[in-house]
């Protein structure tokens, strides 16, 4: 084949990729929000996959044709996800079905199928063949397996009465999509490619991995009336109360709690909406209508509507968020509409002009958002966090270092992760890390490890600059930014992709210095990293060439027990199948401290120090 094609297949597949990623950041994930967000992220850190494919030197495989003139399978089956991928995302941010249950049903479904396709796509490439880097193919083992949790996941949220029949037709036509066929009064579903997949396949699978139920439904069979897995138990269950169509927001398709009306005339949940303007747009969801302004007028009278719907239903609204009142623990309610407007009017202030009311707002943000879970929650709600962020690049310190702050403490109320990281935070974070105050870089470095609790973040932050920026704040910072640095960096390096990054930015020559600083202050979080990287082939190799050996046995006879054990297991790492390192080990006095420790250490350190010994003991005999 020649090498155009060959870039012509890979720039095709990278240029998919780019386009999804495209439909999140135009606001095109607003009905399922977090599905579409979590769906465009795992897409997204396939680039560097396709980019490796594209650069590929050796033999041309990439567009290898079968006997018949076409791609190899692995490549139509990677194209045909993204573009179902492609067209379920554009298809539901349109979705606003008077039946919100049941759309909210068949797209639920259809992440299942794309997600499953996506994931047995990406099982199909011959990665030994293109010499894929070693960080690559974690990463895409990575998101492999938070595809298969997602499938199962979906699989939870595809509820009893899901029908195959009647999915919806611009799905069927936009995205290369499933359709149904009737043949022999069985109901099979196909799609375009493979052509010996079907949906028989695909339920079979789904109902073994997450116990998904297609139940009696007359439309999901031929005209005999066969049906699939019919659960008599369920059938005898009274419905679930119908929430009327008037009290469902366009976007969300969830139960309204705070509904606004916009210029249109079209009422929606505040939050949503709000994110919606603040993501740049000025039309109206629902109508595509340009918006006249921006003003959102409060729908008070809808508003009691759902409530007290929600009262006769024995339905508790989200969040606990009831007519401006909010449920304690104990049952009661607290007021917060005087909470909910001052919140409101200090984001308002926070995209102000005035550089003094900017710093003013920030300041109380942060304040409020330090206090409780409550108010992270409503400053969320409220959209502050695109505009914090925003934040974060002004020329203001003082702005800057409140802009952080509050972004830390609104991560750390879960729910608020995904929002800030939606809101595209991490650039500007690791550029505060990089050039703010000591304090501004100290709380940066808090929020990076905030954020990358989650492990899909691991790899977007990994990414982005940031271990850079972290070991640098690790040699230079305060105390506190040294410990914030290391806390971030330790989780970071969890993931294996991360090390090699960590080890390019220097971080043994701080770690050395830490271990050997007289103060001792840092040399539990030293060797605490430090453990961590020693399993990676180059970590091993820069260790010991920054002399770290030496330091390490003399932390078995001087540290204290938890030192003890971190060195020993470090020790253990760089010495397996490395006879040089286990030689060194014996010329400098390791086997007295390495005894000691298997009578007096910690379980783990006695194994760890038994272990070694075994190996200076075999050493002896070669």
């Amino acid at each position: 084949m020649a090498g155009a094609d060959h870039h012509h297949r890979a720039s095709e597949l990278l240029q998919l990729v780019h386009d999804v990623v495209g439909v999140d950041k135009s606001g095109a994930a607003g009905v399922f929000r977090k599905e579409c967000t979590d769906l465009v992220r795992r897409i997204a850190l396939l680039t560097h996959l396709f980019e490796e494919l594209r650069d590929f030197k050796g033999r041309e495989f990439l567009n290898a044709s079968t006997s018949s003139g076409s791609p190899e399978p692995w490549v139509s089956d990677l194209v045909t996800a993204l573009l179902a991928a492609k067209g379920l995302l554009v298809n539901s941010s349109c979705a606003a079905p008077v039946l919100a249950e049941e759309a909210r049903k068949k797209i639920s479904f259809h992440f299942q199928c794309v997600t499953w396709k996506l994931e047995k796509a990406l099982g199909g490439i011959p990665y030994d063949q293109f010499k894929i880097s070693e960080e690559v193919e974690e990463q895409v083992a990575l998101v492999r397996s938070q595809l298969r949790r997602a499938i199962e996941r979906y699989g939870s949220l595809v509820t009893r009465k899901m029908s195959f029949h009647g999915l919806p037709q611009s799905l069927v036509e936009s995205g290369k999509w499933v359709h149904v066929v009737e043949d022999n009064s069985t109901s099979k579903m196909t799609d375009s490619l493979p052509k010996s997949f079907s949906a028989d396949d695909l339920v079979h699978k789904l109902q073994r991995m997450s116990n998904f139920r297609v139940a009696e439904s007359p439309s999901l069979c031929s005209t005999n009336g066969t049906h699939v897995d019919g659960d008599e138990d369920m059938n005898k269950k009274p419905d679930a109360a119908v929430i009327p169509a008037d009290f469902i927001c366009p976007i969300s398709l969830e139960l309204m709690r705070d509904p606004v009306i916009v210029a249109t005339g079209q009422t929606y949940e505040r939050s949503y909406i709000q994110r919606w303007i603040d993501c740049g747009n000025t039309t109206c969801p629902k109508t595509q209508q340009k918006l006249q302004n921006l003003t959102l007028t409060p729908n008070y009278v809808l508003r009691s509507l759902v409530a007290q719907w929600c009262i006769d239903n024995n339905i508790e609204q989200p969040t606990g968020l009831t007519n401006g009142k909010l449920k304690k623990s104990d049952g009661s309610f607290r007021d917060i509409n005087g909470d909910i407007a001052t919140i409101r009017a200090l984001v308002s202030k926070l995209a102000g002009r005035s550089i003094e009311e900017r710093r003013a707002a920030a300041s109380e943000i942060r304040s409020l958002s330090k206090r409780s879970t409550d108010n992270r929650i409503l400053i969320a709600e409220a959209g502050a966090i695109p505009v914090l962020v925003n934040l974060l690049t002004v020329d203001d310190g003082l702005t800057q270092e409140n802009a952080v702050t509050s972004i830390l403490n609104l991560s750390i109320y879960e729910n608020n992760k995904g929002f800030i990281m939606l809101a595209g935070a991490v650039p500007s974070i690791v550029q505060v890390l990089r050039s703010g105050s000591m304090e501004a870089r100290e709380n940066a470095a808090a929020t990076i490890f905030s954020l990358s609790l989650a492990d899909e973040n691991k790899i977007i932050v990994g990414a982005s600059g940031a271990i850079q920026a972290l070991v640098e704040l690790l040699q230079n910072g305060s105390t506190r930014g040294k410990k914030d640095a290391a806390t971030a960096l330790f989780n970071l390096c969890i993931y294996h992709g991360n090390k090699g990054r960590a080890i390019r930015a220097g971080i043994i020559t701080a770690l050395l210095k830490m271990l050997t600083d007289s103060s001792n202050c840092m040399v539990d979080e030293a060797l605490t990293i430090m453990s961590v990287l020693a399993n990676h082939q180059e970590a091993k190799v820069t260790i010991v060439k920054a002399g770290t050996i030496p330091v390490l046995i003399d932390l078995l006879r001087t540290g204290l027990p938890r030192n003890k054990e971190n060195a020993s297991a470090i020790l253990l790492a760089l010495c397996k199948r490395e006879t040089e390192n286990l030689a060194c080990l014996s010329r400098l006095g390791a086997v007295i401290p390495l005894t000691e420790l298997t009578k007096s250490g910690t379980e783990r350190a006695k194994r760890k120090a038994s272990s070694l010994l075994e190996h200076l003991r075999k050493l002896q005999h070669v």
